[in-house]
């Protein structure tokens, strides 16, 4: 392996034999006060009345590194450039900050077709990396957004576009064809300006996310059932009484205290603002014989998003006849829809062969029939009828795919709104179904 003066010393990896060290079941180490963060004993001790395996963090993360470098190396791509933090996890297992480094892009990351990964992190942060083989150098100096760098930010750019050049030179010889996920205007100026081909990374990095190996699927089920942990918690949260954010905030709460990261929306709502959809949890008090619907969007254990969604009634009334009928028709939209996930199938096919809504249902569907997921939602989009020709694409499913399918059933005008999803893994045959959490029976009774 090529060194530099960034590269990481040997000693930062070096174990003390004097030290007796004690690794958990994922293979990290047992160590009280370690730096990385990850599953707590509560999640590890629910998994194992549950009978799941956990991951090996080493193995996913190898896999994740290969199946990068594959896309370059089909696209003959010399490296990728990755701004997006949950492309940089992806690539190294590294987390800092990772809604600040959204908004606020000051890490970065070069993978080389070759292999060679070189890490920007926000200054003195390096010491959270230093576990990880799989990172060749720790820099920093990857921030030039106007917050960071003021009237500097051209200088800066161009200082870390002539670094990307350096790498580029020492590992991608010739080639000057450079994926890059997004980048500040004043970075891709830069890169143009040192003639470097700058080419789409989002493309790259979805395809490589798009098929979970055997560890990113069991660390996959392990979030799905501290998910669910959290979710029966919510249950019990909801009373009258409590606000919708009392609610939320016991999920948010639930996915914290079992090692889960962070949640990307707070898509909760009770009575008359469950329709229409996509209203956020506020301080609305419940009552007895409220429907509260709900989708968790939820980043869990190992980074992993689960992202499933229930529809309920406050203190374990009978649901009204309109109730009943909207959710039935919710669970038959998912539920027949999943029955025609396999391999093989395609995007477009999923769209002519799917469930019709009712006409009154149309105008307030929800955006997508079906979406990838993974450390996030992922592609692809699968789209309703209504929008494929302007936003459907062609694509086939494959087995290690994970998808989500959606129902949001409220008509224009109506008081309720019922919100449904589940999660599954398409197989070798057919697809499994991640998400357990019970449908309620009170909405499918007569």
């Amino acid at each position: 392996m090529m060194t530099s003066s960034f590269s990481i010393p040997a000693d930062t990896r070096r174990i003390d034999p004097a030290r007796r060290r004690a690794f958990k079941a994922d293979g990290s180490v047992d160590d009280n006060d370690r730096t990385e963060i990850g599953p707590t004993p509560l999640a590890f001790a629910e998994w194992a009345r549950s009978g799941l395996e956990a991951p090996h963090l080493a193995t996913m993360r190898e896999y994740r590194l290969q199946r990068l470098k594959d896309q370059l190396v089909a696209r003959d791509l010399a490296g990728i450039l990755l701004f997006d933090p949950l492309n940089i996890r992806y690539a190294t297992d590294t987390t800092n900050m990772q809604l600040w480094t959204t908004h606020n892009p000051a890490r970065a990351c070069f993978v080389a077709a070759s292999g060679h990964v070189v890490l920007w992190d926000f200054h003195g942060c390096n010491h959270l990396s230093a576990h990880l083989p799989l990172v060749s150098e720790l820099r920093s100096g990857a921030s030039f957004f106007y917050f960071e760098t003021g009237d500097r930010t051209e200088q800066h750019a161009q200082g870390f576009a002539a670094q990307i050049d350096d790498l580029l030179r020492t590992h991608g010889g010739s080639n000057r064809r450079l994926a890059v996920d997004r980048i500040e205007v004043a970075g891709l100026r830069a890169l143009d300006a040192l003639g470097v081909q700058v080419h789409s990374g989002q493309e790259v990095t979805e395809f490589a996310r798009v098929i979970k190996g055997p560890d990113e699927i069991k660390a996959m089920r392990c979030a799905v059932a501290s998910c669910e942990g959290s979710i029966a918690e919510m249950r019990q949260a909801m009373r009258a009484g409590a606000t919708e954010n009392d609610v939320w905030a016991a999920l948010h709460s639930g996915n914290i205290r079992r090692g889960g990261e962070w949640i990307e929306t707070r898509i909760l709502s009770s009575g008359p603002r469950t329709n229409p959809w996509y209203q956020e949890s506020g301080p609305r008090v419940l009552s007895d014989g409220d429907l509260l619907s709900f989708d968790t969007d939820l980043i869990g254990v190992y980074g992993m998003c689960v992202d499933m969604s229930r529809s309920w009634i406050c203190g374990g009334l009978e649901p009204s006849a309109e109730q009943k009928r909207l959710y039935r028709i919710a669970r038959e939209h998912i539920s027949f829809n999943t029955d025609l996930v396999r391999p093989g199938m395609g995007f477009t096919e999923l769209t002519a062969l799917g469930h019709r809504l009712p006409p009154s249902c149309r105008e307030q569907r929800y955006g997508v029939m079906f979406h990838g997921v993974g450390l996030c939602d992922e592609y692809p989009c699968i789209r309703y009828p209504e929008d494929v020709g302007s936003y459907g694409y062609e694509g086939v499913l494959q087995p290690g795919m994970a998808l989500c399918v959606e129902a949001y059933i409220g008509e224009v005008g109506g008081r309720d709104g019922i919100k449904l999803e589940n999660q599954l893994l398409v197989t070798e045959n057919g697809c499994e179904v991640l998400t357990r959490y019970p449908f309620e029976s009170s909405f499918l009774q007569d």
